[in-house]
């Protein structure tokens, strides 16, 4: 099939890889042209394990080229997947302006029937506006193509995005005919054949609303599990082994009960609001979503909390922050805590040192006031305290004794629950964790 996505993101440019590993005939379009010139040169413009492999393989097979011309990516497209950003605005819903934009161009460049399909994050009936949006363009510009919307959510896990794109949990959309279906299940054949995932097929509301109730559950369990971190601190018991005996429960399963800093990126704190919004807007208060939001934003205060009992006073104290990406397995800082943290830091007067594996050369760009080093040792050394904020891998492979030894004060706030507090009590540390026993001496 011939096939065009519509934005090169962490969305689309996985996507428009696993279209054409799937046998496609796939053009990505941006109208960022640094973008295109990066991709144009084999590379991609952001970190994503295995992502620049499987990039080689379907652009090396012509499979997968790109575009920064909207009338060359348009013209002969029998599907497009729209992949733009969804922002939030001000009052907590998302800036659809982008995902018109789309529509109006579908309709300027288009040359024969095709099918629109959402993939960018969007509230449920979005499809209906933008079937009303391209009403009024098609008239406009005297264009007769059949042009048709649908829903085809995303799931994947920046971090993971090329693994879960090729063995997704699922397959949604939601369509409002036969001929948008049958497109669809052209789309995914090959998938479906070769993993044999679900596939639930449905109308483009409820196909909308299955991600953003997705997102929301998955945040309210995080803050769920922190919360009752905060129980654990103040009774002092411990939330990994309180999560351990919950996840034995087959109803309640093991996974999204992390305790630590809390979620970031660029879906669950807008796909929270966004759904909070959507509530509202339809007449229902979604207060549990305001109290999640709360929760997770507590977890970024408790930290700086911890660290003004052990300090005193945070002015003039150097303070290693080890994290600046929302996670591991990507250099993505939207909405990440550890960036959060470094910044309340550095606004109390701290001099803050941020070290991250991946994620520096992002961090200088766009928080280019934060004092970064190029390794966790520059971080740590002399430092009064160090935050652990993303959990990479790197940073589990510390010592108790590398911390003693390079600290100025031997204090260590592990707001990812990454060390073994057995270990630090060994080492003489004065051990913060998130739900767990604090340790000092």
């Amino acid at each position: 099939m011939k096939i065009t996505v519509v934005g090169v993101g962490h969305v689309g440019l996985v996507s428009a890889a696993a279209f054409a590993r799937w046998g496609h005939d796939v053009v990505g379009y941006d109208d960022d042209g640094a973008k295109i010139e990066k991709l144009l040169g084999g590379q991609a413009w952001f970190y994503e394990p295995d992502l620049d492999d499987l990039m080689a393989e379907v652009v090396e097979s012509g499979r997968l080229r790109f575009m920064a011309d909207p009338r060359a990516a348009l013209c002969d497209a029998e599907v497009v997947f729209v992949c733009v950003g969804t922002p939030p605005l001000p009052g907590g819903g998302p800036n659809l302006s982008y995902v018109e934009a789309v529509g109006r161009a579908v309709v300027e460049y288009a040359q024969r029937d095709l099918l629109l399909v959402e993939k960018s994050t969007v509230p449920a009936n979005t499809g209906k506006r933008l079937e009303q949006v391209i009403q009024r363009e098609s008239t406009r510009l005297g264009n007769g193509n059949r042009i048709e919307v649908a829903s085809n959510p995303e799931f994947l896990r920046e971090g993971a995005a090329v693994a879960d794109t090729l063995h997704p949990d699922r397959v949604v959309y939601g369509t409002s005919s036969d001929w948008a279906r049958d497109l669809l299940r052209e789309v995914y054949a090959t998938l479906v054949a070769e993993d044999g995932c679900p596939v639930v097929e449905t109308d483009v509301p409820t196909a909308e609303l299955i991600k953003h109730a997705s997102n929301a559950f998955l945040a309210t369990r995080i803050s769920f599990i922190n919360a009752v971190a905060q129980i654990c601190d103040r009774v002092g018991a411990d939330v990994e082994v309180v999560a351990e005996g919950m996840g034995h429960d087959v109803r309640i399963g093991p996974r999204f009960l992390q305790a630590g800093l809390g979620y970031g990126g660029s879906c669950f704190p807008k796909d929270v609001d966004a759904f909070a919004h959507l509530a509202a807007q339809v007449g229902y208060d979604f207060a549990l979503l305001h109290e999640v939001r709360e929760i997770n934003v507590g977890q970024r205060r408790s930290v700086m909390e911890k660290l003004e009992s052990e300090l005193w006073n945070l002015s003039g104290k150097t303070i290693a922050v080890l994290g600046a990406a929302f996670k591991p397995g990507t250099d993505d800082l939207r909405e990440s805590p550890a960036v959060y943290l470094a910044n309340e830091l550095f606004k109390a007067g701290a001099d803050v040192r941020v070290h991250d594996p991946v994620a520096l050369e992002v961090l200088a760009r766009e928080q280019p006031h934060l004092p970064r080093v190029d390794s966790a040792d520059a971080a740590l050394d002399g430092a009064h305290a160090v935050v652990v904020a993303t959990d990479w891998d790197e940073y589990k492979a510390i010592s108790p004794e590398t911390y003693r030894e390079r600290l100025a004060y031997p204090i260590v706030i592990d707001a990812r629950n990454i060390h073994d507090p057995g270990a630090m009590l060994a080492a003489g540390l004065h051990y913060h964790a998130m739900g767990r026993r604090s340790v000092t001496w």
